[in-house]
């Protein structure tokens, strides 16, 4: 029972030591006001910076995914090679056969979890111009697709429609605008049954898509689609890349979708057992890992960037704390003189550092959220806020205190006593 009390008292003792010394630290701050306003300041700054960059790179993360993931449920795409980069050399690779009709349709009428199939031509970065009358757009892509790119991407068409299985087939020359080329071509005009013109052909425009508000800006909205019959016809080139895009029946997992398709290819493609595959599946949840990596590899190379501010606010920690170390040292001669232990002083000092840093740490916090939600509604960005990186915020302005605030402590923690005391 003895020991039970000696333990409890000495715990209480340690207590009111801790207690006494975040008193302490308080009444420094109070009494040397602007001193510690500046170093507040500056922590402030730079935890303002690092957590206004995280949460605004989070909501970039989001939106980025948002704009290039953008079907409304799990889809498949299907390409000769690996779209994100692989070890094989890409001469091969662009040796393989091309993906055909044949291989979409093969997949349309024996896939039970694939719900649209879609092949479109990648013209390989070409541009083209197209022109109405005397308006004419910039470089623009044009997309030979099926007429399930709509589908596959969840375009929203604004004006008219898009065009049907019918003229697909039968070739017609009728286009799709993206927001861009109709804006530029039909800017107070209704665009739908207007004849453009793209090279020495000319295409009847049956609908026209709305803006997809991308973080891309008008990147996004400038191409225009016909069908993949069409643009073989009229405006194919030997180096064309053809792919498909397949998207997953609700009922169906993306894993199970992808088994079944991996499957039906190897048929399609009449490969034999071992024979290694001739083309790559990349997922929807594919796509949003890789995207995900790389907004966060930049926001950590930002993040590393932005913390520069703080250690320089831990310089000044540390100038500020060996100022108040050296004006107090007939204090601290004082508190040994009456029994504080060295381990007392250095604690005394740390907690006032820490202190100071973890008040400008919360004020950083408070006007970094606030500086994340004004560029976030500036920008349009979706407004995240991971709350790990608020602790963290916290954890790093209150450790930059205690880092940079080790030196003048352990110096104000190995005064010769009877030096100190006799200090003016």
């Amino acid at each position: 029972m003895a020991a039970d009390g000696t333990i409890k008292k000495a715990r209480e003792g340690k207590g009111q030591v801790w207690k006494e010394n975040f008193r302490q630290a308080a009444e420094v701050i109070r009494t040397h006001r602007m001193r510690s306003g500046l170093l507040i300041v500056g922590v402030a700054i730079g935890v303002t910076t690092v957590l206004a960059m995280v949460t605004v790179m989070s909501g970039l993360g989001k939106r980025v995914q948002e704009d290039i993931v953008s079907a409304d449920r799990p889809y498949l795409f299907i390409s000769r090679f690996d779209p994100m980069g692989g070890g094989k050399d890409r001469r091969d690779l662009l040796r393989r056969k091309q993906f055909s009709i044949r291989d979409a349709k093969f997949l349309e009428e024996n896939c039970s979890s694939c719900e649209y199939v879609d092949l479109s031509i990648d013209p390989q970065g070409r541009m083209r111009v197209l022109r109405y009358e005397g308006e004419r757009t910039n470089l623009i892509q044009v997309v030979g697709s099926t007429h399930n790119f709509g589908h596959m991407y969840s375009i929203t068409i604004e004006h008219g429609r898009f065009y049907t299985e019918f003229e697909t087939d039968r070739s017609r020359r009728v286009i799709v605008l993206g927001y861009g080329p109709a804006k530029d071509l039909f800017p107070h005009r209704d665009p739908i049954g207007k004849w453009i013109k793209i090279g020495n052909h000319n295409y009847e425009v049956v609908g026209a898509m709305a803006t997809r508000g991308s973080i891309l800006g008008s990147i996004s909205d400038n191409y225009a689609v016909v069908p993949y019959t069409t643009y073989e016809k009229d405006l194919g080139f030997r180096f064309d890349d053809y792919q498909m895009g397949i998207t997953i029946k609700p009922e169906y997992g993306l894993e199970e979708g992808e088994e079944e398709v991996h499957a039906l290819m190897r048929i399609s493609r009449k490969l034999g057992p071992g024979e290694e595959n001739d083309f790559h599946i990349t997922t929807s949840e594919g796509f949003r890992e890789m995207l995900a990596s790389i907004t966060t590899y930049i926001g950590l190379v930002l993040v590393v960037i932005s913390s520069i501010g703080l250690m320089v606010g831990g310089i000044g920690v540390m100038n500020i704390m060996l100022i108040s170390v050296t004006e107090r040292t007939r204090e601290v001669g004082v508190r040994m003189a009456m029994g504080a232990r060295r381990t007392d002083i250095m604690q005394q000092f740390l907690i006032e550092a820490v202190t100071l840093t973890g008040v400008g740490g919360m004020i950083g916090i408070f006007l970094g959220l606030l500086a994340a939600r004004g560029v976030a509604k500036l920008i349009k960005f979706p407004y995240s806020v991971p709350f790990i990186w608020i602790v963290i915020a916290f954890v790093f302005s209150a450790s930059i205190g205690l880092i940079f605030g080790l030196y003048p402590a352990n110096r104000a923690a190995r005064m010769d006593p009877i030096k100190a005391l006799h200090y003016e």
